[in-house]
């Protein structure tokens, strides 16, 4: 393949653990049959097949099949294939509720 073009994926993981990263880096390794440099936060592919759309879907089923899909979710912005954290929700407080007044309604029975 002397004339094929080799495009440069990146994936920006600063998001994922040490040891989630170097995971990432190997189920990539074995499910293209390709090198995935591992660059600090950032993991690189080189492939000539590969599109960006194909290496999405490849991480999604990563964070699926690893039970991480709580923690993290996966969006493709413009060339870079980003995971992002959840933010935690807060919940209210009891006493931010002990404000409301009980129900005053008659019965009539």
């Amino acid at each position: 393949m002397f004339f094929g073009r080799r495009k440069r994926l990146n994936i920006d993981a600063a998001a994922l653990d040490a040891d989630e990263k170097k995971w990432l880096s190997d189920f990539l390794r074995s499910s293209l049959k390709v090198d995935a440099a591992l660059n600090g936060n950032r993991i690189s592919i080189e492939s000539e097949k590969s599109s960006t759309e194909e290496l999405k879907r490849l991480i999604n089923k990563f964070v699926y099949h690893k039970n991480l899909n709580r923690k993290y979710w996966v969006a493709l912005e413009g060339n870079v294939i980003k995971i992002h954290v959840f933010e935690k929700v807060k919940k209210q407080d009891k006493s931010s509720r002990e404000g409301i007044p009980p129900s005053t309604i008659t019965h009539g029975w």
